[in-house]
């Protein structure tokens, strides 16, 4: 039996005004692109006051430019850039944020920093943790007062021991919870200049073997 005319033109009426899921979708990351760039802009009006710019959990994946531009009259004491998809730090961080002390890149998805982050000269606190390293960069032991140095929970299988101990002014390192090749976390726990934190090393099948 088929549908009296009338009921066959309203649902067809209905279909043609029903929004197109791609445009749905559209509109939804603008939205949510366009908070983000106002909750980007307002924090950095606020760094202007306090100098503590707090980018923490604002969906970026890089430092945008607009936010070097906007603090480019205020000399940033602290950095929260926590809580991100951001992959990389550009050279040009370094230079434009020369002057903070204390820079949280934790919960990011960083697997390698730039040779200029050395140039931090007065940066003494330093977060990495919740990343993808894989190997400590050794450009951060350049850092020149650097006392501080959170790398815990990566996949840091290897650190430059050496350099690591010629940092000048390092005082603790927190590596926990980092696969560590066993030689080089035997080396790491022999370090006594500062204080350094380490997971418990689990014995290799060999060194359990008893004679």
């Amino acid at each position: 039996m088929r549908p009296p005319a009338q009921y066959g033109d309203s649902i067809a009426a209905e279909a043609e005004n029903e929004p197109d899921p791609r445009m749905v979708s559209m509109m939804i990351c603008t939205r949510l692109a366009g908070r983000a760039v106002i909750r980007v802009v307002g924090r950095c009006n606020e760094a202007q006051g306090n100098n503590n710019l707090d980018l923490s959990n604002c969906q970026l994946m890089q430092v945008p430019d607009a936010v070097y531009h906007l603090m480019r009259h205020t000399e940033l004491k602290t950095c929260d850039l926590s809580d991100n998809v951001i992959t990389k730090i550009p050279p040009k961080f370094a230079v434009k944020f020369n002057s903070i002390t204390d820079l949280n890149l934790s919960h990011n998805q960083m697997s390698k920093l730039p040779d200029e982050i050395a140039d931090l000269g007065s940066l003494e606190r330093l977060d990495i943790s919740h990343n993808t390293f894989i190997s400590l960069p050794s450009c951060i032991f350049k850092i020149s007062k650097l006392q501080q140095l959170n790398a815990s929970n990566n996949h840091i299988i290897d650190v430059e021991v050496e350099a690591m101990e010629e940092a000048p002014s390092l005082e603790a390192v927190d590596l926990s919870h980092n696969p560590l090749a066993p030689r080089c976390h035997d080396r790491l726990a022999g370090i006594s200049r500062f204080r350094i934190t380490l997971t418990p090393r689990e014995k290799e099948d060999w060194e359990d073997l008893t004679i």
